[in-house]
């Protein structure tokens, strides 16, 4: 049975990123104030239980450009080749399907990621993720590509990490073409650095 996921931090006004996302700030204008409850010197039990969740395998994973790298449009605006954030070993050690307008080599990485290019939707690239091994599938992010995978119906799970940040403005991660879903409470917890909730997407 495959199964279809997403695990994401969140504001408290429900952005997934602040404005203007660049190189030098990914997560964009007061991003990083949200992640405390996963990069934090001085985790709680709590939080390192749903850090670990978040960093267990999955057979493949489904992300945005966006979330690849920093810049929009022609993979010729990169200053140089562009291989992800994360070094020479990204942590997925599995076959990572991106989205994009902009046909790309396949990009082979230590520890077993590849992270493959799909051109053709949403749709074409969760295909092709669900085909390998049972179909466990996460779906990285970011906001476009999780709101794609509600609005299509195809999310089974969604866990937050929801901050006490208040962003005011940036990337939602809900809006008018994911208000189909319902959302059952399966699981919940909280830290003082974020309120941990486990959704069964109800459609």
């Amino acid at each position: 049975m495959t199964l279809t996921t997403a695990q994401l931090t969140i504001s408290l006004d429900g952005f997934l990123a602040g404005p203007d996302q660049t190189l030098d700030q990914p997560l964009g204008l007061g991003g990083e104030a949200m992640h405390g409850w996963m990069f934090a010197d001085e985790r709680t039990e709590v939080d390192e239980r749903w850090r670990e969740h978040l960093a267990r395998p999955r057979d493949a994973y489904v992300m945005g450009r966006n979330m690849f790298g920093p810049v929009r449009g022609p993979w010729s605006s990169y200053d140089g080749e562009w291989r992800g954030w994360w070094g020479e070993e990204p942590p997925y050690h599995a076959p990572v399907f991106v989205l994009t307008h902009h046909e790309h080599e396949p990009i082979e990485m230590a520890g077993g990621t590849t992270f493959h290019f799909v051109t053709d939707g949403f749709d074409a690239a969760l295909a092709r993720a669900r085909s390998v091994g049972n179909g466990d599938v996460l779906v990285a992010g970011g906001a476009s590509v999780v709101r794609q995978a509600l609005a299509a119906g195809e999310l089974d799970e969604l866990r937050l990490e929801i901050a006490p940040v208040l962003l005011g403005t940036g990337e939602r991660i809900f809006d008018p073409t994911t208000m189909a879903n319902g959302l059952e409470v399966l699981a919940a917890e909280h830290s003082p650095l974020a309120t941990h909730v486990h959704y069964r997407v109800v459609r």
